[in-house]
């Protein structure tokens, strides 16, 4: 019998290490070239690994959970000639994760770049010991749920039973898994505390045994709280590693300078209204954050140094690129943290078109499956804070651009027309710019066109 042992690769984008995220495997499942064999976490994305062999799993070299450099070896697989039905050790690290075919995972196709399209892994284990299966029956019999989504409720704390299913054939998908932590969270966050009266207490050390008179009982004492329920540890690795990395190098090197102003939004919200009702757009979600991407677009073209990259060269001299395409970032929470996919060539597209990438990044971000060269290559980026509540920030510059752009909560406000106070849709324009490639004036020309366009769409029509 010969084995060959298969090694992390390098995935192409400067990365050089990973987190085995779950292995679709067991020792002694049959894989032929290109089936998915592991989901790893690299500090950009979650990533499917195809087998570049075809036979049977030997034995998986990593546990999950697990960070690895490239390079290291991390499963072996004999030759498709070669069987392996010995059964799985109870205290082997992919025992918990062993499930039945008809649940496996057929991945989503992110694949590395030269391996092929994702294949099916077909399992030749029945369930055993730690085999997936839900804590609870549903009301229908069982939850359907592929592994990866099983992992996600697990992350969240979410209970599969409780999730209502929208998927083919009642599966749970990752948007109802992520949608109802979201809706657990803002009833929690709904919930008042309960904190004690007292929030301190002295107990005096008694120099005897004898009870206490009965007129003058002792008062009761909060019980303390069990052991590590007062603190939790939070590993950061993958994204999170990433984008605080990110962040400090950026906060640290580009000197920040941040404007805002107020916008009446009153036609940007009447133009969001008509879009919403036209035939044209019944089949892709449209929000003010369209506008806003239109908005910035329009105005990175009037003032393009907003849209350039300060370079240093490794002479010690710099360099300011200046770019005269847009690549639009869009900065998304996720599960797995804050993420920056961007949309290419935005500045070539219509507003359809665009509000079909918008659509097409958020859903894809939402389900973790945002692809490393989806993360690149960016020339200014969008964060709307508005939709968590909030009216204006200073966001950190995301790194290799020299502009973020905010955009606050829109809401009715009184406002000054023509001398008179009327209701009208507000918001706050707020942005983070890198003063060495920018300065005061072209910042404010930059915020104000994006502004303007907010209050008056028509000028989009130029």
């Amino acid at each position: 019998m010969t084995s060959q042992t298969f090694h992390l690769p390098d995935v192409g984008e400067g990365l050089t290490e990973a987190e085995i995220v779950q292995w679709r495997v067991a020792p002694g499942d049959t894989v032929a070239v290109n089936d998915v064999i592991v989901e790893i976490e690299t500090a950009k994305s979650l990533v499917e690994l195809p087998s570049p062999f075809a036979g049977t799993v030997g034995e998986l070299l990593v546990a999950e959970g697990t960070t690895v450099d490239v390079g290291a070896a991390i499963v072996t697989i004999a030759d498709a000639g070669a069987t392996a039905d010995a059964p799985l050790p109870a205290d082997h690290p992919a025992a918990e994760h062993a499930v039945p075919e008809e649940t496996a995972d057929e991945g989503s196709g992110s694949v590395l770049v030269g391996y092929g399209a994702a294949g099916h892994v077909s399992s030749r284990r029945k369930p055993g010991r730690g085999a997936h299966a839900p804590a609870k029956p549903a009301a229908s019999g069982v939850v359907v749920a592929k592994p990866p989504i099983r992992k996600l409720a697990r992350d969240l704390g979410v209970d599969l039973a409780e999730v209502t299913p929208t998927g083919a054939n009642g599966e749970v998908t990752r948007e109802d898994v992520v949608t109802h932590a979201s809706q657990a969270q803002v009833f929690r966050n709904l919930q008042t505390p309960e904190w004690p009266e007292v929030r301190e207490e002295t107990i005096p050390v008694a120099a005897s045994v004898a009870p206490p008179p009965a007129q003058a009982p002792t008062p009761p004492r909060a019980a303390p709280a069990p052991a590590g329920e007062r603190e939790e540890t939070i590993p950061v690795k993958g994204v999170r590693k990433a984008t605080a990395s990110a962040m400090v190098g950026s906060a640290y090197s580009a000197p920040h300078v941040s404007v805002w102003t107020d916008v009446d939004a009153t036609r940007t919200m009447e133009l969001v209204k008509r879009l919403k009702a036209s035939p044209d757009f019944a089949d892709v979600k449209v929000s003010p954050l369209l506008i806003m991407a239109r908005a910035v677009i329009w105005a990175v073209r009037r003032t393009p140094m907003i849209n350039s990259a300060w370079v240093d060269k490794e002479d010690g001299s710099a360099e300011i690129r200046v770019r005269h395409f847009v690549n639009l970032g869009i900065a998304a929470a996720t599960p797995r943290g804050l993420l920056v996919p961007n949309i290419k060539e935005a500045q070539s597209l219509n507003t359809r078109e665009l509000a079909r990438a918008l659509e097409n990044l958020t859903l894809t971000a939402r389900a973790g499956k945002t692809s490393p060269a989806d993360q690149q290559g960016g020339t200014i980026t969008i964060t709307n804070i508005g939709v968590f509540g909030m009216d204006a920030g200073t966001p950190i510059i995301n790194p290799g651009e020299s502009g973020i752009i905010a955009m606050g909560a829109i809401r009715q406000k009184p406002w000054v027309v023509d001398g008179e106070v009327r209701p009208r849709w507000v918001t706050t324009v707020s942005g983070s710019f890198d003063h060495r490639v920018i300065d005061g004036d072209g910042v404010s020309r930059f915020v104000a066109d994006v502004a303007s366009v907010l209050e008056e769409p028509a000028l989009l029509l130029d």
